[in-house]
């Protein structure tokens, strides 16, 4: 384990984050709050800790796999952690469990939340609460790496620990250009959302926290009743921009470089859509007699499909009034999730894809046992060990949340109301349903299902093998490596 490295980068974390503190501040400043100084004693504290982790640059800048993993996962948690202190210092969550809570749920979009009332949060704590959504739908660590120039040591590393899919690949040849092509298209995406939001009459504060929530496919609103009493506008706007924000950001890449047919014809987009598509219908056929309109009904259906396909979370009705197929249809579409390489979470459509030709090769390979098929995506042979981690993927997914629905169990809260809690946390949701659903909270959980439901969080928002990697003890000795095992 090179320990000097993720030193190093975890001061640049804490540097990173006492920059992003520097915006709460304002609008603390702003709105005349003296809620703000809380994030300005933290944000001083944060730097001090960061510069002197980085004023010594290792001589040694290789980071391996394991490290890549780890540095990833501390820099989560360090993250969460200073995150959480300013709500516990300006007395908005006082109690460090559920601000600890609610600020892990904003860094992995989750937007699960424990606060009974919203709208009594300072503004600048609404903002940062918002904001986190924000800086962790890309990835602090692909922010890292489009920043700070890191010579010499294996990045691709980092930037496969922490993005979400089977798979991460380079958009150009360098990992630093990747970094900030991305976050360029993020920030256009975020932009232009606030831009339409404020033509919509949405007021500037409300047009970027939302926004915030939308990029970053989390769902933290800043009124109780989510989006609720919005126009019928900004709902469609929202639920468009949704569906942007869970779109592989790679076909905006293919756009970017005219390649419009290879984007139109992503295999991914379309199965994406298609689920999109048939969700909304069959929704809409079951539940379209208890608007007042058709066009009524559509919207809402569509807003619910949107958001909880790509695990944003807000909310435009109670869903809980549905009747039962249209509920399950929802909790399954919490599971696909949105595509590999968006801001969404959930086990993502291009493992679906995956798991379902490999489920046809196996039958194929019983009718016709000496037949030898490969399994493409995207027009490509995939290779052997994609399959493999795509399997072992869904088996280890599978485990976390049974054990984890077991573990809550115990507080008598009923099936329903633990399995969506587990299923919206580790999918990164935000809400589920019963006593979690679009018009309930997390309050009511003890410490214990809090600490479970915060590790589903991390490992839903870290494909869980950097956080599980953590729970290894051979994992922290330190050996001497050869060059092969840089990738």
């Amino acid at each position: 384990m090179n320990y000097s490295v993720v030193r190093y980068i975890l001061g640049w974390i804490m540097v990173i984050e006492a920059a992003f503190m520097l915006l709460p501040c304002v609008v603390a400043l702003i709105y005349g709050e003296s809620q703000g100084f809380a994030f300005l004693w933290v944000l001083l504290t944060s730097a001090l800790l960061g510069v002197l982790n980085v004023v010594k640059k290792p001589k040694d800048m290789t980071f391996y796999v394991k490290e890549g993993f780890v540095t990833v996962s501390l820099s989560w948690f360090t993250l969460s952690i200073i995150g959480a202190l300013p709500f516990v210092i300006n007395k908005d969550i006082p109690n460090f469990v559920d601000a600890l809570f609610e600020t892990i749920s904003g860094f992995t979009t989750t937007g699960a939340s424990i606060l009974t009332d919203i709208e009594a949060l300072s503004q600048c704590s609404l903002f940062w609460r918002s904001f986190t959504h924000w800086i962790g739908g890309m990835g602090v660590l692909v922010f890292l790496l489009a920043i700070v120039p890191m010579t010499g040591g294996s990045h691709m590393n980092l930037m496969r620990a922490e993005s979400p899919g089977p798979s991460v690949g380079k958009l150009v040849p360098k990992v630093r250009e990747t970094a900030v092509i991305l976050y360029g298209i993020y920030v256009i995406l975020t932009v232009l959302q606030v831009i339409l939001l404020c033509a919509g009459n949405m007021g500037l504060f409300e047009s970027i926290t939302t926004a915030f929530g939308t990029a970053g496919t989390g769902g933290f609103a800043i009124r109780n009743d989510s989006l609720m009493s919005s126009s019928p506008y900004i709902q469609w706007v929202v639920a468009i921009f949704m569906i942007l924000f869970g779109v592989n950001f790679g076909v905006y890449f293919l756009m970017l470089m005219k390649k419009f047919k290879q984007a139109l014809f992503h295999e991914e987009l379309r199965v994406y859509l298609a689920v999109i598509i048939s969700a909304v219908a069959i929704i809409f056929i079951n539940v379209y007699e208890a608007f007042e309109s058709i066009a009524e009904a559509l919207r809402h259906v569509f807003f619910q499909v949107s958001s909880i396909i790509t695990t944003t979370g807000f909310a435009t009705v109670d869903y809980e009034t549905w009747n039962d197929t249209a509920k399950t249809i929802l909790v399954l579409l919490m599971f696909i999730g949105a595509c590999a390489g968006s801001t969404g979470g959930g086990i993502k459509v291009s493992r679906f894809i995956i798991l379902v030709k490999t489920m046809i090769k196996e039958l194929t390979s019983y009718i016709h046992p000496r037949s030898v098929k490969k399994i493409k995506l995207e027009g490509k042979m995939l290779e052997h060990e994609t399959l493999r981690a795509t399997n072992v993927y869904f088996i280890t997914f599978m485990l976390i949340f049974v054990t984890s629905v077991f573990l809550i169990s115990f507080e008598g809260k009923g099936l329903v109301t633990n399995f969506t809690a587990v299923a919206a946390t580790i999918n990164n949701v935000g809400p589920g349903l019963e006593m979690v659903g679009p018009t309930a909270n997390f309050a009511h959980f003890t410490n214990f299902s809090k600490g479970v439901l915060m590790f589903d969080m991390l490992a839903g928002r870290l494909e869980l093998f950097p956080l599980l990697l953590l729970l290894c003890p051979s994992c922290w000795v330190a050996k001497k490596r050869t060059k092969n095992e840089v990738v």
